[in-house]
């Protein structure tokens, strides 16, 4: 996989079937990632390891919300919202 350096700057490459470099991987893109990275992965595993990964409190609590309400059925994305 090819790496973009704001995410991942240590490492030429990782290797994604490995589960903690694949959760390593995953923390650094929800902290460092743009919208189109957070976009490419995988929400359900996302969901699934929030609790494992370690993450800055602020950026934890943003997930936990957005799933909570995604849960909910409160999400509304962006895209569907009228202004």
């Amino acid at each position: 996989m090819q790496l973009k350096r704001y995410i991942v700057w240590s490492k030429n490459k990782i290797d994604l079937n490995d589960s903690w470099q694949k959760r390593w991987y995953i923390k650094q893109v929800l902290t460092y990632g743009r919208a189109e990275d957070v976009s490419q992965l995988d929400w359900e595993e996302v969901e699934m390891l929030l609790g494992e990964l370690n993450l800055a409190p602020d950026i934890k609590r943003l997930w936990e919300s957005y799933f909570n309400a995604k849960r909910k059925g409160s999400y509304i994305p962006a895209s569907e919202k009228s202004y």
